[in-house]
């Protein structure tokens, strides 16, 4: 499908109008466009993106947005609302996180963009707060998020890159504690992590942690609203949270399985000593005295609003109604890929899976399901696809019709073993496999989403 489905459909503004459009006919357009797009996810067979998939839902959030939306949350004389709608998601956060084993301890947390944010809060963080540590480097697992790298990049923190072991594809532990100098200021691990949906070893990584004087950063930006709901469903969860000693951040998406609009995350500190080291102010500015909590200046509170409503409206009985059908729904889309013996689970996955063939390039399933109107993840190192299961795929009738595509898709791939595949494994669905050429090939992808309709004409 062309990425640029309504170039020849709509009018595209390379410049801006002399005269504006009536409300009516943008609001008419708008309208198509969501509802073709709607299709997309709404019967299920889409991996993660959409967690809520529920418009009634939605259009709650969107009621709740709208009393804010125009609202800028720096102004808090203005809107003390913002204060309210923010320290409480952090507290419903804390509170889920286990916040409450943090004896002797002031925890506190931000309120991020989303996940990439919370993890960049995260490591300019565990860098301000080690002033004599010229240049910090934390340790981080191969398989946590690409966001770590590019906190790292941005603020000058070094990332090691700890192996996973192949099998259980948990970071290395021994590999951790001999990589630790005098310049790590933190470990990271992943509960769970993005691509294989394995929580890693965050009780050994706590002990390591606290052996030697470092901080942990549980990146529960995909897991944070869920895990925890599953682990008091009975599923066999270790123990990830503030609860493991030298745990000292944790990062938890609201705009995932916290079900609030795109656009917010938390970012959660055992301390506030931690967290307030980040902050930044210039008190000698001629405009006057500036600070800023994090990173964004101007926000809407019509965000804060939404995901208050989310988790006020739900509580932790919504949440935990919710968990109990993606566990049951993940462990029957499981059961269907281990009853073909030519496909293999990597890990121990959670909700989130990902498999693979030791007998055919398993992009080959993918390239099938495709047909059938399934939007899969892809892996590499080694070829694998995933599927993180929300809400949509708890719908009557989504895991039958994945038990029945699935079993096509493996005689395809039998049948085709050697033919090359049409997929590949590019973080957020892109498809297009991968090649020497790979860096300059997603900057082209990149730039042409980007400038493609709004390219401004030479004179």
């Amino acid at each position: 499908m062309s990425r640029f489905p309504y170039l020849d459909e709509y009018e595209v503004h390379r410049t801006m109008p002399e005269e504006g459009t009536s409300r009516q006919e943008i609001l008419t357009m708008m309208s198509d466009m969501s509802s073709r797009e709607n299709v997309v996810w709404e019967d299920g067979r889409c991996s993660g993106t959409m967690y809520c998939g529920d418009h009634e839902h939605y259009d709650f959030l969107n009621q709740a947005f709208s009393n804010f939306s125009y609202v800028n949350t720096l102004q808090r004389d203005m809107c003390p609302s913002a204060t309210k709608f923010e320290a409480e998601i952090i507290a419903m956060t804390l509170d889920m996180l286990g916040a409450s084993a943090l004896k002797d301890r002031q925890p506190g947390g931000l309120v991020t963009s989303g996940g990439s944010s919370s993890i960049a809060h995260a490591v300019l963080a565990y860098r301000e707060g080690n002033p004599s540590v010229t240049r910090a480097n934390m340790i981080k697992p191969e398989t946590a998020h690409p966001a770590f790298a590019k906190a790292g990049h941005l603020f000058g923190v070094d990332m090691k890159i700890a192996p996973v072991d192949p099998v259980t594809l948990e970071v290395d532990l021994e590999w951790v504690r001999e990589s630790i100098d005098a310049n790590t200021v933190a470990l990271i691990g992943s509960a769970p992590n993005y691509g294989y949906g394995t929580v890693d070893p965050i009780a050994e990584l706590g002990a390591i942690a606290l052996d030697r004087g470092i901080g942990l950063h549980v990146d529960g930006c995909l897991g944070g609203f869920l895990l925890p709901f599953g682990r008091e469903l009975g599923y066999d969860i270790p123990a990830f949270d503030f609860t493991v000693p030298g745990v000292t951040t944790m990062s938890a998406d609201t705009h995932k399985y916290g079900y609030a609009l795109k656009g917010t995350s938390v970012l959660a500190f055992a301390d506030h000593s931690l967290r307030n080291s980040q902050y930044f102010y210039l008190t000698d500015w001629s405009g006057g005295k500036y600070c800023s909590p994090g990173m964004d200046g101007s926000r809407s509170g019509g965000l804060l609003a939404a995901t208050w409503a989310a988790m006020v409206s739900l509580g932790r009985a919504g949440y935990r109604r919710y968990a109990k059908a993606i566990f049951e729904t993940s462990a029957a889309m499981q059961d269907a890929i281990l009853s073909h013996p030519s496909l293999r689970l990597m890990g121990t996955p959670s909700f989130l899976f990902s498999f693979t063939s030791d007998e055919y390039d398993i992009y080959l399933v993918n390239d099938f399901l495709r047909t059938k109107g399934w939007r899969m993840n892809g892996q590499q190192y080694p070829n694998a696809i995933h599927m993180a299961v929300t809400r949509p795929q708890t719908q009557p009738g989504v895991v039958e019709r994945w038990t029945s595509d699935l079993a096509d898709a493996v005689v395809y791939a039998t049948a085709h073993k050697d033919e090359p595949a049409k997929s590949g494994a590019i973080y957020g669905g892109v498809a297009g496999g991968m090649s020497a050429e790979a860096d300059e090939f997603i900057r082209a992808v990149m730039a042409d989403m980007m400038d493609h309709q709004a390219s401004v004409p030479l004179a």
